[in-house]
This record gives structure tokens, C-alpha cells and sequence, in this order.
């Protein structure tokens, strides 16, 4: 049979089409494009878009490169259709430089500072502080559950995201995704205990940072945000280009010394 070119996981909400998935749990959305047949696969995906019945097209979660953007908006004005676009949120990411030096020159003297006096703490008053890299199924499956227990007692809004079918959700998700060699799982231990974790996923040029969690017993060692700092220490050491924190403007991403890219929602209406 032929091979397909072009995958559009769209589902139908009333008269209304948009992606298969929920913001809560997927950072970006778009069509799966052979970058080859670009222009062959988006006509294409547009004629069978146009053969469907909706009056409301709802592409979410783009990013600032996807070439779906102009790509679908170009065919729909050009179908007589009406088009609005609109930045939903910012996926802070970081370009990574080839070594850790040249990265810590890279963030601003304050920055860089309260990174190194951070780490020196941690390492001269804790104990073993150890990173754990789980990639492996196996490992996976079984680090889930410090995951899953750190991202829970961190913060009262992970508590509350992390309920229901949620849990069950994130094993069978990162146990699938394992398997296909797409998951670093980081713990970081402090003295033998996991005091933080950090979900990525790897896409070989680029880390994607994915969720986290740390033990409040060690917010004063600041192991939350020197997880994070150590994840993208082996980012860089394994030949990173870039490391992408995804949804949200926390500050910290931005002590870290990343940069806004836009995600953003193109709208399509039939008139």
C-alpha cells in the first residue's frame, strides 16, 4: 500500500473540528507533514478538510515554526474562507552552546552568580547528590513512581492536576513512549533520596522539559530549579541543540536563561 505522506488527528466537536487532545496535557499540536511533499501534503490534507462538514476549523497549540501556520491559512483565504490567528502562550527554550562554560556565559552576571553559589550549596552540605538518567522502560516504569510522588507534594496545583485517571494516564503514557526510546526521566538524589524529578522527552536534537516535582524538605537547597540546571547540564554534555521548557512563563525558565517562542491558534470560519 502506499505510504502515507500527511496525518491530520483531528476530531469533530459538534460542527466544529480541532486536534485530538487536551492543552492540559500536550504542549503543541500539528499535522504530521512529509517535509518532502510539504506542499503536495497540505493541499492534499486541505481537500479532504474542505470534503468534511464544519463551519469552525481550530488548529491550537502550533509553535512559532510550524509550517502548518501560513501553510492552511494561505489555502483558506484563498477558498474565500475568513482566517485569524492569535498567540496563546510562550514555550520558553534555550539554544545550547557545545560546552557548560560556554552556557554559563551565556546568562546575565546576577543569573550566573546565584547558579554556581546554588550548586556549590547543594553539593558542600548535603550529602551524595547523584542525577539519575532513566531511559529504559524498565527504569522508567519504576522512577515513575518517585516522578509521580514528587510532582504530587510539590505544589497544591500539581496535587490537584495529578488526581482522577491523571496518574494512570502519565504510567501507561511514559511506559509507551519508553518503549519507543523517547523518554529521559531525571531523578535527583540528595543523600541516597529522591528530592526531585524531571519528565523530558527526547527528540535528538532537542530535549522537551515535560513536567516536574521536588520534596518541599529540600526547597532550601533550591533542588527544583538545579534539577532542572543539572537536566540541562546533560543536555548540553550529550549534544543537545536546544532544550524547550514548554508551556508557561515561570521565572525560573528565564533564570535559566531561555527565550520566548510563540505557540499560537490559527482559526479557520466557513461563511
Amino acid at each position: 500500500s502506499p505510504r502515507p505522506y500527511a496525518i491530520a488527528p483531528l476530531m469533530r466537536d459538534e460542527d466544529r473540528l480541532t486536534f485530538i487532545g487536551d492543552p492540559q496535557i500536550c504542549d503543541f499540536m500539528d499535522f504530521v507533514v512529509e517535509q518532502d511533499r510539504a506542499a503536495e501534503a497540505y493541499r492534499d490534507l486541505w481537500r479532504k478538510l474542505e470534503a468534511e462538514e464544519w463551519s469552525r476549523l481550530d488548529l491550537w497549540g502550533l509553535s512559532e515554526t510550524s509550517a502548518t501556520r501560513p501553510a492552511i491559512a494561505e489555502l483558506a483565504r484563498a477558498a474565500g474562507y475568513e482566517v485569524w490567528e492569535e498567540q496563546e502562550a510562550v514555550s520558553p527554550r534555550v539554544d545550547l552552546p557545545p560546552t557548560w562554560d560556554d552556557y554559563l556565559a551565556t546568562l546575565s552576571k546576577k543569573d550566573r552568580h546565584e547558579l554556581r553559589r546554588k550548586l556549590r550549596r547543594l553539593h558542600d552540605g548535603a550529602g551524595e547528590v547523584t542525577l539519575e538518567v532513566h531511559a529504559d522502560q524498565a527504569s522508567v516504569n519504576a522512577a515513575m513512581e518517585d516522578f509521580l510522588h514528587l510532582h504530587t507534594i510539590s505544589r497544591q496545583d500539581k496535587a490537584d492536576f495529578m488526581t482522577g485517571a491523571m496518574p494512570s494516564f502519565f504510567r501507561r503514557m511514559a511506559s509507551a513512549m519508553a518503549r519507543e526510546g523517547l523518554v529521559r526521566l531525571f531523578t535527583l538524589r540528595v543523600g541516597g533520596k529522591a528530592a526531585a524529578s524531571v519528565f523530558c522527552f527526547d527528540a535528538g536534537c532537542c530535549l522537551y522539559m515535560y513536567n516536574s516535582g521536588y520534596d518541599p524538605e529540600y526547597a532550601g537547597l533550591s533542588v527544583g530549579l538545579l534539577s532542572k540546571a543539572m537536566v540541562l547540564q546533560w543536555a548540553i554534555e550529550n549534544g543537545k541543540e536546544s532544550l524547550d521548557f514548554l508551556r508557561g512563563n515561570e521565572p525560573y525558565k528565564y533564570d535559566l536563561g531561555a527565550r520566548d517562542r510563540g505557540v499560537y491558534q490559527l482559526t479557520v470560519r466557513r461563511t
